[in-house]
Formats: C-alpha cells, sequence, structure tokens
C-alpha cells in the first residue's frame, strides 16, 4: 500500500527520487564538516597525551599514531550509530544514513561504512566516489556492498 506526495504514489520512501536530490554535494560539506568537528576533538585529547607523554617519560607519546583515527572511529560510532544515524556534518546538511532492509544503522555498521570508505580511497584514490555518478540513488561502493543509502530528511 502506498503513500501519496504531491500527487505522485509512493510505495516507500527509499523509492522516492526527491529524497537523493542534492545528496552527493551535501555529502561533501557534511565530510567536511565532521572532519573539522573531529580535528577539534583530537586537540585536548593531543594535550592530554602530551602530558601523558612527559610523565611516562616518553612512552605516552606512542598514542599520538592513533589518536585521530581513534577519535574518528569514536565519534562516527556515537553519532552515525546512535538514533539519529547521522553525524553532526550530516545532520547540518539534513542527510540520514540508511539500510535498505529498513533496519536501523548500528554503531558496528557505521564503524565499517567508515573504514570501507577510507580503505576503498586509500586502495583506489579518490576516483571510487566518481561511482555516485552510475550507480542509482547516488550510491558510494561501499554503500553498495553494506546495502546502505544517504537520503535528505527535510524530504
Amino acid at each position: 500500500m502506498g503513500r501519496t506526495y504531491d500527487g505522485d504514489i509512493i510505495s516507500d520512501r527509499l523509492d522516492d527520487i526527491r529524497v537523493y536530490d542534492g545528496v552527493r554535494s551535501r555529502r561533501v560539506f557534511a565530510f567536511l564538516i565532521d572532519y573539522l568537528i573531529i580535528g577539534l576533538l583530537v586537540i585536548p585529547i593531543a594535550i592530554f597525551v602530551f602530558l601523558l607523554g612527559i610523565l611516562t617519560l616518553g612512552l605516552g607519546w606512542m598514542l599520538f599514531a592513533i589518536i585521530c583515527p581513534a577519535v574518528a572511529l569514536i565519534y562516527v560510532w556515537k553519532t552515525m550509530g546512535g538514533a539519529s544515524q547521522a553525524t553532526i556534518g550530516m545532520r547540518m546538511m539534513s542527510l540520514r544514513l540508511q539500510r535498505l532492509d529498513h533496519r536501523p544503522v548500528d554503531g558496528m555498521l557505521a564503524i565499517v561504512h567508515t573504514v570501507l570508505f577510507w580503505a576503498g580511497n586509500a586502495v583506489l584514490t579518490p576516483l571510487i566516489l566518481l561511482a555516485t555518478l552510475f550507480l542509482e540513488r547516488k550510491r558510494t561502493v561501499h554503500d553498495l556492498l553494506l546495502g546502505t543509502v544517504v537520503t535528505r530528511t527535510d524530504r
């Protein structure tokens, strides 16, 4: 059974093409906002690690190698894996990660989504993002692999 939206009968929100309008550019801006936030979150932790390194005669400074990835993964786990299914940047751009099977996105799926994004970019360069020009629903390769899609929340 479908619902009517602007005169069209839509059987499922994910089938409505309007929820994908402008998603590609909004994802880019959301990414930039999120990594600015992550960069700001790293600063106090880096200060703490610096002081810890002084107290441990330099041993604590080995934590500098994992600060950025750890903060990013915790940020994604808590935001995209939370109730809103979106990072702060995604919320600012009115975006949301959704599963095609309509189950909620949990923290582990959010982490895997992010790790696949970075692994895909590391191996195949940012050209991997060109898939959004050819795949339906403007999905990226990691969206395709995980059965997810990014939609607009304001439509």
